[in-house]
């Protein structure tokens, strides 16, 4: 007699418009052998909040599990799924994305980059296993591996679709005023390449930044403190540049904590993500510092440009969604 299951998951993939390959479709192809109580909704686009919430207003299941497109599913993650939301107190249920074991050496330190808690704060456990599970928030989750309750998605107005990124944060801070119970599952894994490029790797940080710098100005409050950080770093490089045209006497004792960032840079760096490997962790200390000013940047900038008015906005263009077969 097959058991069915208390309620029924609906996998969510954003995709792009003409996008042949989805690995995460591959990806749960191999590992669902029996797609038993699971639907997939394949959205494609060009914005992805909008996609989503296209796709969880179709979606049939009670929980939504929200993957990214090159999101790779780990064996069980499904039975955690419903494990977890048999709670009926748990809303939110999320957990990091890992670099592959294949990833390449670049690949791997920016990996260890997204997993420096310097670096990221407590956001670094988005990319690596940090703790137990435990009751969490917006500052530790991330939308490439996040399940959602259908009705407390519902019931908050799902994502804001003129954020992105940061749609997801906004989202479960919304979800949290209610009480609501959002866990970070450190076993609940996906697996995912960073960016392939220096340039890459350093216009996402700018765009996390810009993201919550937008974020900030539609839902100000005291969760986005410890994101003004690298803002405030820019800020005092500048003022540094500055004191630094005016006069080099007055800009010698300005300069002592600029030493002692450097020195807590390397020491953090090398001390807390050794065991990735010295060649690794040592070229991923210059990213320290240029991590921190790009997403300082793209914060101001989104912070004092804001976002667009819906009349503004661009054109998105048509979502069309699937229902491909697991089976």
């Amino acid at each position: 007699m097959t058991t069915v299951p208390p309620f029924k998951v609906s996998v969510i993939i954003a995709a792009r418009v003409g996008q042949t390959q989805v690995a995460a479709l591959d990806g749960l192809s191999q590992l669902l052998g029996d797609a038993n109580g699971i639907e997939v909704l394949l959205v494609r686009g060009r914005s992805p909040s909008r996609q989503r919430n296209l796709a969880a207003g179709e979606a049939q299941g009670e929980i939504l599990y929200f993957l990214d497109d090159d999101s790779l599913i780990a064996s069980g993650a499904v039975e955690r799924l419903r494990n977890e939301f048999s709670d009926p107190r748990v809303s939110v249920l999320g957990g990091p994305n890992l670099c592959p074991s294949d990833a390449s050496f670049l690949h791997r330190v920016f990996a260890a980059v997204m997993g420096n808690r310097l670096v990221f704060g407590p956001s670094s456990a988005r990319y690596r296993r940090i703790g137990r599970r435990r009751l969490s928030s917006e500052k530790e989750l991330i939308l490439c591996n996040m399940a959602i309750r259908a009705s407390a998605f519902h019931r908050a107005g799902g994502f804001d679709e003129s954020l992105y990124p940061n749609e997801e944060n906004a989202l479960l801070d919304e979800i949290a005023k209610t009480g609501d119970q959002i866990v970070y599952d450190p076993e609940l894994l996906v697996s995912r390449y960073p960016r392939s490029t220096l340039s890459a790797f350093v216009r996402m940080l700018y765009r996390y930044g810009r993201g919550r710098g937008e974020q900030v100005r539609l839902y100000p409050g005291v969760s986005s403190v410890l994101n003004f950080v690298p803002a405030m770093f820019v800020v005092y490089l500048v003022g540094l540049a500055i004191l630094s045209l005016v006069s080099s006497e007055l800009l010698q004792p300005f300069l002592i904590p600029l030493v002692f960032y450097a020195a807590l840079s390397v020491a953090w760096t090398l001390a807390s993500r050794w065991r990735l490997g010295l060649p690794v962790v040592v070229a991923s200390i210059p990213l320290v510092p240029v991590s921190h000013i790009a997403y300082g940047l793209g914060l101001w900038k989104g912070l004092i440009a804001g976002v667009a008015k819906p009349g503004e906005m661009d054109d998105k263009g048509e979502v069309t969604l699937e229902r491909p077969s697991l089976s």
